[in-house]
């Protein structure tokens, strides 16, 4: 096993746990890939509900690109067809993150886009939906690539965000630190829509939105 394999597991072991401390994800599931040369690391099935994602590096499995195991302990999650899918799909990609962001699912369970609010989400434009397609399904890897289809200028900056209705976030980033610094930034932006509207006058999300495009816009042509 190659250094940057044994780096890679160990950082997604890491990660894994920053996600599920900082509540972007849950016992109930979610998942982080990298690429690691011609290989992929990724988590294994059960990682929060058996693991509550206290994994050891060697429990982080070592894939080739159509998803057969070469290392590690455990299964692989039915949820590795959205992430190989994904890694194979865009090369600009180069690490994945499913997760159950508290905040977010608010949205993901009413199917409701997240705008960009903050100068920090803009990058990232409106958080789509996509189409519904049942959690493990064939379809749910075709539909997130359907939304992230077009965002490659996203992914090469920083990362490209989609919400599956009824289940979570998926994350495709430049690199690991990248994919979840973005999966945490679209929570908080998830956060301050919620907690506006209780505010005595809660502002219109759409306006400012707008009104934030246009300025940083204008300010950006002086």
């Amino acid at each position: 096993m190659n250094d940057l394999i044994w780096q890679t597991r160990q950082k997604i072991a890491e990660f894994g746990r920053m996600l599920y401390e900082r509540q972007l994800t849950d016992a109930a599931g979610g998942n982080v890939s990298a690429r690691a040369g011609d290989v992929m690391c990724i988590t294994p099935r059960y990682a929060g509900q058996k693991s509550q994602w206290r994994l050891r590096p060697e429990q982080v499995l070592v894939v080739d690109r159509d998803g057969n195991k070469l290392d590690g302990d455990g299964e692989i999650s039915r949820e590795a067809r959205v992430h190989l899918k994904l890694l194979n799909e865009f090369p600009d990609g180069n690490s994945v993150i499913h997760c159950h962001p508290r905040n977010v699912l608010v949205f993901a369970m009413t199917r409701q886009p997240i705008p960009p609010i903050l100068e920090s989400t803009l990058k990232f434009g409106t958080i789509k939906i996509t189409r519904f397609a049942p959690a493990h399904s064939p379809r749910l890897a075709e539909y997130v690539a359907e939304e992230i289809r077009g965002q490659e200028s996203a992914i090469r900056k920083q990362a490209a965000v989609v919400i599956a209705p009824w289940h979570g976030l998926f994350v495709l980033g430049k690199d690991l630190e990248a994919a979840f610094d973005a999966a945490e930034r679209v929570d908080v932006s998830a956060y301050l829509i919620l907690m506006s509207r209780l505010l005595p006058d809660p502002p219109d999300i759409q306006a400012l939105s707008k009104e934030l495009i246009e300025t940083v816009a204008q300010n950006q042509s002086r």
